[in-house]
């Protein structure tokens, strides 16, 4: 079910001009979204495989997936236009992850998902390394990977849900409204958890060394 409001009429629009225009409206919305779409990738590219998968072939073969699916997903609209296509290069990474891990995938020492069902989750390397690179200049890079340590260890304190949403609201830039969707919960329950994420983050950061949590 689609959003009430702006969203819902947003979303309307881009299915209409989709039923119109096909696979060039397609083109554009992938278009307008790429960049989304490609920090996601980067947010939930498996360590194991990044140094052999380019994250635009990822994104390149999801869109073909979306061009395929076109038509199905015009015929129900189950979710907005964008969340679709982030749901559809989810769904495409979890398929590189398999052809270049395989057996790997299972591996026990992997974080386990707190939804088993969902697309690829982010994991505590991911979000430390991306919240390292916004406290740390390029040109202190030695500085960086030490303080890419320590935030992992303050990470894999969170709850599975907390990370994600830190994921999706600050570095993938979804709206308040998108996250509750991609999540299944109310937007109310989707603000009020980002913002106990928020504080339990400032909170364990305060034990990180030459770090200000504000």
């Amino acid at each position: 079910m689609v959003d009430s409001g702006s969203d819902h009429d947003d979303t309307e629009a881009a299915v209409a001009r989709l039923k119109r225009e096909g696979d060039t409206a397609l083109a554009e919305l992938f278009a307008l979204h790429r960049q989304r779409l490609r920090r996601m990738v980067e947010m939930r590219l498996d360590n194991r495989v990044a140094g052999r998968v380019d994250p635009s072939d990822v994104l390149q073969e999801a869109f073909l997936d979306a061009s395929r699916q076109l038509e199905g997903y015009l015929a129900d609209v189950p979710m907005p236009p964008f969340l679709w296509l982030r749901f559809l290069t989810g769904q495409r990474l979890m398929a590189t992850h398999r052809h270049h891990l395989g057996a790997q995938m299972r591996d026990a020492k992997r974080e386990v998902p707190f939804d088993a069902a969902a697309g690829p989750q982010v994991h505590s390397e991911s979000l430390s390394r991306h919240l390292a690179g916004r406290l740390t200049t390029p040109s202190r890079a030695v500085a960086r990977m030490e303080l890419q340590a320590q935030l992992q260890e303050v990470v894999e304190g969170m709850e599975p849900l907390d990370r994600e949403i830190l994921a999706l609201r600050h570095f993938e830039e979804l709206s308040n409204n998108e996250v509750a969707q991609e999540l299944g919960i109310s937007k109310a329950a989707a603000s009020n958890r980002y913002m106990r994420a928020l504080v339990r983050l400032s909170t364990l950061l305060a034990d990180v060394s030459g770090l200000h949590p504000e």
